[in-house]
């Protein structure tokens, strides 16, 4: 019944200083998973692994095999480098530690 109707939806990746957004015309019930693949964005990107990416819509993280909706866009995020906590708390250490030698000094 619904194969052959599509739907609109964009496909996006980003870099640091490079990004990129992919209309793509899909059936309804793709999942946000096929509607990456299909768009053929990871051929522009080297290194981009869709089957273990995380992916969103909306800057909402959603599971691959989430039914996409018309005018949707799919995310797909890149891993993280560090963990944000740990990052934060060695912020956090150097910032005591100037405030302690600024009292020494």
């Amino acid at each position: 019944m619904n194969e052959n109707k599509t739907i609109g939806v964009e496909v996006a990746y980003a870099l640091p200083h490079r990004q990129a957004i992919v209309e793509v015309r899909v059936v309804v019930g793709t999942t946000a998973l096929e509607a990456a693949q299909q768009s053929g964005i990871a051929d522009g990107f080297g290194g981009i692994d869709l089957d273990n990416a995380k992916l969103g819509i909306f800057g909402k993280v959603v599971a691959p095999g989430q039914a996409l909706r018309d005018g949707d866009r799919v995310e797909i995020y890149r891993p993280l480098i560090a963990d944000p906590k740990e990052v934060r708390k060695a912020r956090a250490a150097r910032a005591k530690e100037r405030r302690a030698q600024e009292k020494a000094g």
